[in-house]
């Protein structure tokens, strides 16, 4: 469904994520010649989550490349294209199949740049689903940012939704930096209102998604819904939170959670991954150091659990819900 603001004529488009995310490859595509799309049945198929339907019909399998099942071999591909002057967008299939890849992408993508003194530029795009909620199998329903956001030399984003899927897919298509661009698999259906006009907010800016006063609650990609979940749960009961989207994982942009740290004095990370070692631990830590005077109580974590991604039939006990997350809200306004 279109809709066009009268007074402004911005069109305003409902769709889902997976279709504002081929909307956004689209326009790229269209834009720059460059760009070309390369992954495993990303052509014909149109893709596992059909994220690239209908881009090789219209723009020939010589822009949407169908290619082995062979990881490492499709980012080595992609490093030597960017080197000729083109802009590959990678697909991992799925968030466990990217470790073939990932001595191509921290040991050479990520350091290519800085190993030319910044002469040559690495302008790949590597799309990668991630997180649980889908009642997947194993390797089919992990978490691994904290892997590419540790490594320097790549940009890390993860959207939440609709509108965010559409213009940051474009603006990593756009960076001269490769970037990690992590898609929650359990996102992609929904829908949401997508401005076709322009972007909300910079590819790595954080944003307030819900006003609160009392905790404010950070995270990324699917968790933000459940952490809004939880803060209507929290409403009900008469504490006010304030939800932060993270967005960019690497960069991370502070300004937001700490304006809001300072204005609740409490913070509850939540994420899917596990906590050990973890994108939570170093948001914690950082919020700490800077915004320590103004903190009630100590930041504290809900994550995934110091284990390997559960059968599907034991997610629902592995990944952070709204229960666990009120918990930690609880144990915030205890102290």
């Amino acid at each position: 469904m279109t809709t066009v603001d009268t007074i402004t004529g911005t069109r305003i488009e409902t769709m889902p994520f997976s279709k504002a995310l081929n909307a956004g490859l689209r326009k790229a595509m269209e834009d720059d010649p460059r760009v070309l799309l390369m992954g495993e049945d990303i052509g014909a198929l149109g893709g596992v989550f059909r994220v690239t339907e209908h881009l090789q019909r219209d723009f020939g399998p010589q822009r949407v490349l169908d290619t082995p099942l062979a990881e490492s071999g499709i980012v080595g591909t992609a490093i030597g294209l960017a080197m000729g002057g083109f802009r590959p967008v990678v697909e991992i299939q799925f968030d466990g199949f990217v470790f073939p890849a990932f001595d191509q992408i921290t040991t050479q993508l990520a350091k290519i740049t800085a190993r030319h003194e910044g002469a040559l530029s690495m302008p790949i795009v590597i799309r990668i689903p991630y997180g649980g909620h889908i009642g997947a199998v194993e390797h089919h329903q992990e978490s691994p940012e904290t892997y590419f956001a540790h490594t320097p030399g790549l940009r890390v984003v993860s959207p939440s939704t609709p509108n965010d899927a559409y213009w940051m897919i474009q603006e990593a298509i756009a960076s001269n930096d490769p970037v990690i661009f992590l898609e929650p698999k359990s996102r992609y259906w929904p829908k949401g209102e997508v401005d076709l006009a322009a972007p909300a907010l910079p590819l790595h800016a954080s944003r307030v998604v819900r006003r609160g006063s009392d905790v404010t609650l950070v995270g990324h990609g699917a968790m933000v819904s459940t952490l809004l979940q939880a803060a209507a749960l929290a409403e009900a009961e008469g504490t006010s939170c304030e939800v932060v989207d993270l967005r960019s994982l690497s960069p991370v942009d502070y300004g937001p959670i700490l304006d809001s740290v300072r204005s609740t004095g409490r913070m509850v990370y939540a994420q899917e991954a596990p906590g050990f070692v973890s994108l939570g631990s170093e948001i914690a830590a950082t919020v700490m150091e800077r915004a320590f005077y103004a903190l009630e109580a100590p930041v504290l974590r809900v994550s995934g659990y110091d284990t390997p991604f559960p059968p599907a039939k034991l997610e629902g006990a592995y990944l952070p819900d709204p229960d666990r997350i009120l918990e930690a809200v609880d144990r915030s306004l205890a102290y």
